[in-house]
């Protein structure tokens, strides 16, 4: 009898990327759009899926409180693309690696989600990585100040996610969010993480 984490997994490793059309901080702020005029940079995360555990989990971390961009805020392993990146893929590859010592050997990428650009000027391309046993976490000082995971279910249900508002720039501001626990997921995060809930339900 197939399991259900199996069944995730096989409907997880279609073709995410086609899935919808590319989503952006602005669609929940068109104001927002009009009044930035940015030169969006090129970035990867990768959405860790441990399948090691009794039900899929998704790693995420929690980035430096000393960082310049988004300090504190709750995140994938991801980063900028360098010069030494072949592809986006391998960004996201090695950013994990560098930020909490996944190394690609133990991942296995199936399948990747539609871009989403951010309104401090990043398009981001999230792949999906299996990891099938556990690792050693190894910390970047200076970058990542934690690493925790969520159940796989809580952001496969919709009622999870809710929007909220905030002044940015003296602009109110729109925004997911995706709370667990001590938590508080929003953001480009939370707005990937309905991507690959939207995709999967």
């Amino acid at each position: 009898m197939v399991s259900h984490k199996s069944k995730l997994i096989k409907k997880i490793n279609l073709n995410l990327s086609e899935y919808g059309p590319c989503s952006s901080d602005f669609d929940l702020n068109q104001d927002l759009a009009s009044s930035q005029k940015l030169k969006f940079l090129e970035a990867s995360v990768l959405i860790p899926v441990l399948t090691f555990k009794e039900d899929l989990e998704i790693l995420l971390t929690k980035r430096s409180i000393n960082l310049r961009n988004h300090p504190g805020q709750i995140a994938f392993p991801g980063g900028k693309k360098e010069e030494c990146d072949s592809n986006h893929m391998e960004t996201a590859l090695r950013e994990a690696e560098e930020e909490i010592g996944l190394k690609t050997s133990h991942v296995e990428v199936i399948s990747s989600l539609p871009t989403h650009k951010t309104a401090t000027g990043f398009t981001i391309k999230p792949y999906i990585g299996l990891v099938r046993k556990p690792f050693k976490k190894t910390l970047q000082w200076g970058e990542v100040d934690e690493v925790f995971t969520i159940p796989f279910g809580h952001i496969l249900n919709r009622k999870n996610f809710s929007i909220q508002t905030r002044k940015w720039n003296g602009i109110e501001r729109r925004y997911y969010i995706v709370p667990f626990g001590p938590y508080y997921i929003w953001g480009a995060t939370a707005r990937i993480l309905l991507n690959l809930s939207e995709a999967l339900n």
